[in-house]
């Protein structure tokens, strides 16, 4: 039975490029919810300061997060330019290859990676 995964990705706004990024996303996130359909939760929280981004992904599967993470490296290289890692949390067992990718990425970019898998139970509801 497949299960819902979800992926955190933390990260610190550089120095004066909240404004930017701010446009960047408004600009962004259509195109994404459009090449994306299988990713079911895409949602950006910002500290008090500014300075914290939180940007939630909810998947219904592991499937749907490794089709997600086509096309990662060239939306991380523009966002890049406003914000950098800080560190990932998976919550769910994502495919292997998706798993090593984001274990490569994590190590590259110098960052934690939590992960885990098991999921106890819950439900997700969809609207």
């Amino acid at each position: 039975m497949s299960q819902p995964i979800v992926f955190i990705s933390r990260f610190k706004v550089k120095d004066g490029k909240l404004e930017q990024f701010r446009e960047f996303s408004r600009k962004a996130q259509p195109a994404l919810e459009a090449e994306k359909p299988r990713t079911v939760g895409f949602l950006m929280y910002l500290n008090e300061g500014g300075t914290d981004l939180s940007i939630v992904h909810v998947f219904p599967d592991a499937e749907s997060m490794a089709i997600h993470f086509e096309g990662a490296d060239e939306r991380s290289k523009a966002a890049y330019e406003f914000i950098e890692p800080a560190g990932w949390e998976i919550y769910g067992a994502p495919t292997q290859a998706a798993l090593e990718t984001m274990k490569e990425a994590a190590s590259k970019a110098g960052v934690s990676l939590k992960v885990q898998p098991e999921m106890m139970g819950g439900f997700l509801r969809s609207t």
